[in-house]
């Protein structure tokens, strides 16, 4: 399973590390020591607390996740696999963003709940990227 340092997840989070530190510091996500003492959020952990994380956003930071090209990183959050299409789940800030999308692009691309991608969003599609 893939692990976030704080820079990072304050990056998919939509904050700044300050405030990813101050969080885990409370103890309100989880994290956990590489061997090198860099103190990193495992992926699986980061995925549940984006969620919770974007359920009570509001107000607090208007951070905008569009470029001009309508990219929003973010970390997998959910991953249903039907027989042929499948839905993935992507929290990118305080943004939830749903695709649906085939079974084959999914396996291709390895996604899986807690790692991070990208979606790009054209019209009323939404397509992912695996970064």
């Amino acid at each position: 399973m893939q692990s976030y340092t704080i820079g990072q997840a304050a990056r998919l989070l939509g904050v700044s590390p300050d405030t990813a530190r101050r969080w885990a510091d409370a103890g309100k996500v989880a994290t956990h020591r590489d061997e090198s003492g860099r103190r990193l959020i495992d992926g699986r952990d980061l995925a549940a607390f984006s969620i919770e994380v974007g359920q009570t956003a509001g107000g607090e930071e208007d951070a905008s996740y569009t470029s001009a090209r309508n990219a929003f990183p973010g970390i997998v959050t959910a991953v249903k696999l039907g027989d042929v299409a499948a839905q993935v789940e992507i929290q990118a800030g305080p943004h939830r963003l749903v695709s649906l999308l085939t079974r084959e692009a999914v396996e291709e691309l390895g996604l899986e709940v807690g790692m991070q991608a990208t979606a790009r969003v054209k019209s009323t599609s939404v397509h992912i990227d695996r970064t």
